[in-house]
């Protein structure tokens, strides 16, 4: 049973008022899979901004709260820095991870849900990417299941360099929780990475299935594989790319000056 946060619960309460003020159809499956009590690994799917906020919903049934890892800079703001902080979230630094590992499987080891995002960046192509093995291997030092948790509609909301979806836009947003994953601890971290992934292949296929006909101009938030006019895979890792080179030319400007 999740322990009594001010905090962290009445910022819940208030992303829900948010959230049907929005009109968006949250359709639910698989919340019996996240555990009542013991540390677990949630690890989802990334399309939209909004998604960690959304696959904590899915552990509300059981009564847990979901710490999420999330890149150091947020910790720094002055509004958003505090109620990370105050909400127990695990900052990552992208050039030195290990910090913020042990310190997730030290929660893990608590009996806490760590929320991680295996693609580490959102999907330009809102396909899953390859997975980095972080999930796994702190489930296997940790000794604890996955859950495997997939959304689809965020990207609707609000993903990376598309029109915005704010107000009221009674958005459907699938999030379906699969079966625990055990990961033994012999267990070859780059196979169950891929069984991993597999599995939540199969779970967005699904929920794809399911949802809505998009048409018109929701077509960008559509993969091309399934007819819309989102980038392929290869376009959105060349996208990704350039996006990284100008991140790094500016740090190293910074470093010169």
């Amino acid at each position: 049973m999740a322990p009594i946060e001010p905090l962290y619960t009445s910022i819940i309460g208030t992303a829900r008022v948010v959230f049907f003020g929005q009109g968006l159809k949250f359709v639910m499956e698989g919340e019996d899979n996240v555990p009542r009590s013991g540390g677990a690994v949630m690890a989802i799917n990334h399309t939209g901004y909004f998604d960690f906020t959304y696959a904590g919903l899915v552990a509300r049934r059981s009564k847990r709260l979901v710490r999420f890892m999330a890149k150091k800079s947020i910790f720094s703001h002055r509004v958003a820095g505090p109620l990370m902080r105050g909400m127990k979230h695990i900052p990552v630094d992208r050039r030195d991870g290990r910090e913020s590992f042990n310190r997730a499987v030290q929660a893990l080891k608590h009996g806490e849900i760590v929320g991680v995002f295996p693609e580490a960046t959102m999907s330009r192509s809102f396909e899953l990417k390859e997975f980095k093995p972080g999930a796994v291997r702190m489930a296997q030092e940790a000794g604890v299941p996955i859950l495997p948790t997939t959304i689809w509609g965020s990207q609707r909301v609000w993903s990376k360099n598309l029109p915005k979806h704010l107000g009221r836009s009674n958005i459907p947003v699938f999030i379906t929780v699969g079966e625990p994953i055990t990961v033994a601890p012999e267990e070859d971290r780059a196979a169950a990475t891929l069984r991993l992934r597999d599995v939540m292949q199969a779970q967005l296929d699904a929920q794809q299935a399911a949802y809505p006909a998009m048409t018109g101009d929701d077509l960008v938030y559509q993969p091309a594989r399934l007819g819309g006019t989102a980038p392929t895979p290869e376009d959105a890792a060349a996208l990704d790319k350039a996006d990284m080179t100008r991140t790094v030319d500016k740090f190293n400007k910074g470093r010169e000056r």
